[in-house]
């Protein structure tokens, strides 16, 4: 097979999206415009809540959730470690604490089971217990499970469908199961505004308090030079909202492209020995952010990496997804350590993101898989 190259990931951009953005860039207004309002709107009645607050990014759309619902040092926030850091490292933002909670193998989303474990010991230990909840790579949680849960031990719910624009539980949209929920729109998401990410909420309390702090803690009202909190310039500019309006004209149809490449990635990869992506009955519709497959048992992350390495020099750019985050170093600092949460590691250590986006062909999805099935061979996984 003639040798080409397959990246890893590719935004869709239109015609249509270039010209929203020129009329932008041609009005000259290029922050705090009409743009950022509409995008605001055709988010918030696309997932079906009553506010929607963009932003500079999704880790600065999670960071204000947690500063609105009153997250500090005597509280504790509950995460999964197969995530991306940010979905920790908010906690640690506002001075408070982490625990890590470990993963089912199936769907890599957060084992309900090892939650309730966690938070049923650390109750009395903070003022407070929150849940970063993680919709991982576009599939939801099992919520009525996860809502149990946190209703017996009154933890708040703090949505990170920051992959999964789109996803549906039983019908209902992510990103609305909790007090809030963030979204975010690098250029590999389902849709992307370059960087940016949303709030999405229907408590009030926490909108106008997210409107205030990501505009230098500005009141209600009040002038330019005028703050009530210690804010940040958490902005989202008038080119990035554009683009977004944009490309939300066209959301439903991008989710239908991406699950025709997963489901083509399904076909052409059945007959080898890995684990590709499972998607549970309760998914009434999934937005798939990435496809990752895992190796099979028993391989060691350096095999792994070398097949990654084959693949590149190949031409497919792939990557691991994720490295556990609480075996990174500002968490090792405070006491984690291998061997803490074993499933998350022995998975971590054998997962491929292959490339995966909106109008990738069947023929180069023909070609990584031809290409994977060799470097399967040559690393001595398949006889």
């Amino acid at each position: 097979m003639e040798k080409r190259f397959v990246q890893l990931s590719k935004p869709q951009i239109t015609e249509d999206d270039i010209r929203v953005v020129t009329e932008v860039l041609k009005s000259g207004r290029l922050s705090i415009g009409p743009y950022t309002e509409m995008f605001e709107k055709s988010v918030a009645n696309y997932v079906g809540t009553e506010f929607a607050a963009a932003v500079s990014s999704g880790t600065s759309a999670l960071h204000l959730i947690l500063r609105a619902l009153g997250f500090g040092k005597d509280s504790l926030l509950i995460v999964p470690s197969f995530t991306f850091v940010a979905s920790a490292n908010v906690a640690l933002y506002e001075g408070g604490n982490v625990e890590f909670v470990e993963i089912e193998p199936d769907t890599m989303n957060m084992d309900i089971s090892h939650f309730e474990y966690v938070a049923q010991k650390n109750l009395g230990k903070y003022k407070k217990l929150y849940l970063m909840a993680v919709d991982v790579f576009g599939h939801p949680l099992d919520w009525n499970k996860v809502i149990d849960v946190c209703n017996k031990y009154g933890i708040v719910i703090i949505e990170d469908s920051c992959e999964a624009l789109g996803s549906e539980y039983n019908g209902r949209k992510v990103g609305t199961f909790g007090e809030a929920g963030a979204f975010a729109f690098y250029p590999n998401k389902q849709i992307t505004t370059g960087e940016g990410g949303i709030i999405v909420t229907n408590n009030e309390k926490v909108y106008k308090m997210a409107i205030s702090l990501r505009n230098q803690g500005r009141g209600e009202g009040q002038g330019w030079l005028s703050h009530d909190y210690v804010g940040y310039n958490y902005r989202i500019d008038e080119i990035s909202a554009a683009l977004g309006w944009s490309q939300m004209r066209r959301l439903d149809e991008i989710i239908n492209k991406r699950d025709t490449v997963a489901q083509r990635y399904e076909k052409l990869l059945k007959e080898l020995p890995i684990e590709i992506p499972k998607v549970m009955n309760y998914v009434t519709k999934m937005s798939w952010f990435v496809y990752v497959i895992r190796l099979p048992k028993g391989t060691t992350s350096n095999i792994r990496d070398n097949i990654i390495k084959y693949l590149e020099n190949e031409g497919v750019q792939c990557r691991n997804y994720f490295s556990p985050v609480h075996l990174q170093k500002p968490y090792r600092e405070v006491g984690w350590k291998e061997g803490m949460l074993p499933i998350t590691e022995e998975i971590s250590q054998r997962t491929i993101a292959l490339p995966f986006f909106t109008d990738i062909t069947y023929e180069e999805q023909e070609y990584v898989s031809c290409k994977l099935k060799d470097a399967l061979y040559k690393f001595g996984l398949l006889k």
